[in-house]
């Protein structure tokens, strides 16, 4: 189990995508089509960046099965990370009208059980976890490969699960402190690495001046991407419109932190994936190609 050593300086891909399927019981087939297409194209891995079902159709026990069954067929390693449709939004009543938090539980207990990928050929992950005082975070998971360091982060959509000012944000503010933590340790790890990659459901940049749930978790991964210095890549979901940016910026707020690109997946209607290659040779660090399916 996990990956065999790879030299840093050679170059391989990995497949990212998302907010898939959606439209049911007609998405399945296309799904399978996906599934297909990334186990012909043999990346090192993939990654599902969250909402593995749209907001309005149900969010029972069985589907998340059904959708970890989809996960086990994937050829080479495959991760995933939650998105807002499958826990935050569950309480919509096309959805089934759950209580969001015993979603987010039985999320955790049906896709997170393992401290591996899913797919054929299986990586172990480093979880968040590990450290007692993040116990819950099963979702926050990391590995490497070929002189990178990977990481997922549980950030979703509908504001991160941040309510108005006399709600209850219990489960906001303790993932909050969970993800901020994450943040340092994931940055830390990469320290000897040529560059990081994150894997994200939420769409959480030009919110504007209002603080949201995601203004603190920018500021922070602002502050840790400068001072890192080399090339980070931040993978979300959740706007389903191919991205390739650089939204981050210096504290003049007019030029650009260069070394951060985000790069936000297609998803619901257009199931499509993007292939990202690395190639240590590429001032760059990491290129980036559509992968259409048929």
């Amino acid at each position: 189990m996990g990956f065999s050593s790879i030299a840093q300086n050679k170059k391989f891909d990995f497949i990212a995508f998302g907010d898939m399927p959606y439209k049911l019981p007609e998405d399945y087939g296309r799904f399978e089509g996906v599934i297909k297409k990334i186990n012909q194209e043999k990346p090192v891995f993939s990654v599902h960046v969250g909402d593995i079902k749209s907001g309005s159709t149900p969010c029972s026990t069985e589907y998340f099965y059904k959708i970890h069954r989809y996960f086990e067929t994937f050829d080479q390693p495959l991760v995933y990370t939650p998105g807002d449709n499958e826990w935050t939004d569950c309480h919509r009543k096309a959805a089934g009208e759950y209580d969001a938090n015993e979603r987010l539980k039985e999320l955790r207990k049906v896709f997170f059980a393992k401290k591996e990928s899913f797919g054929k050929k299986k990586i172990k992950l480093v979880s968040q976890s590990e450290n007692l005082a993040f116990a819950n975070y099963v979702e926050n998971n990391a590995w490497e490969y070929g002189g990178i360091q990977f990481a997922t982060i549980h950030l979703v959509g509908s504001n991160n699960n941040l309510k108005g000012a006399n709600a209850d944000n219990t489960e906001f503010n303790e993932r909050e402190k969970a993800n901020q933590a994450w943040l340092e340790e994931v940055f830390a790890k990469a320290n000897s690495k040529m560059g990081l990659v994150f894997f994200t459901q939420a769409d959480m940049f030009y919110h504007g001046a209002v603080p949201t749930g995601f203004t603190q978790i920018v500021e922070k991964l602002t502050a840790l991407t400068r001072a890192y210095g080399k090339p980070v890549l931040w993978i979300n979901g959740d706007s389903h419109r191919l991205l390739i940016e650089k939204p981050l910026l210096m504290p003049d707020k007019k030029s650009t932190i260069l070394n951060f690109t985000r790069l936000q997946v297609f998803g619901e209607a257009d199931m499509e994936a993007v292939r990202v290659k690395v190639d240590p040779k590429s001032s760059q660090l990491f290129l980036f190609e559509q992968l259409m399916v048929d």
